[in-house]
């Protein structure tokens, strides 16, 4: 198993942007698919984006491409989600969450370690 811990999470208006880290404990790190979900207030916990253990692939929901960025420094044991162009709509507790060897999947049941989350708000 891995810890993580969210960093980065705060208010912000409509338009600014956010950068959240996941640092990950262990030795392991680069064998973990890392992932990105939100969950709002009365709603289910949705994807937001993964960058595969390999290296060579990302994937994003529709609502965040071309606003956030998903990275990891193997190095640092730690992946980052970039947001820009933020929304009110983002406005939800984001969580990290890891996979050893994980395909990258968009389903929070496939993952295993999830940190405690961390608050986004974007004021309109």
């Amino acid at each position: 198993q891995v810890q993580l811990v969210e960093s980065g999470g705060g208010l912000v208006q409509a338009g600014g942007s956010l950068r959240l880290s996941c640092a990950a404990s262990g030795r392991t790190f680069s064998t973990y698919t890392m992932g990105w979900f939100r969950q709002a207030p009365g709603k289910e916990r949705e994807f937001v984006a993964a960058f595969r253990w390999t290296g060579d692939r990302t994937y994003y929901t529709d609502s965040v491409k071309g606003r956030f960025t998903i990275s990891r420094d193997n190095a640092k044991n730690t992946v980052y989600l970039q947001m820009n162009s933020l929304k009110p709509e983002d406005t939800a507790v984001y969580y990290c969450a890891a996979e050893r060897f994980g395909p990258g999947s968009n389903v929070h049941n496939d993952y295993a370690n999830w940190g405690q989350g961390t608050q986004v708000t974007v004021s309109s």
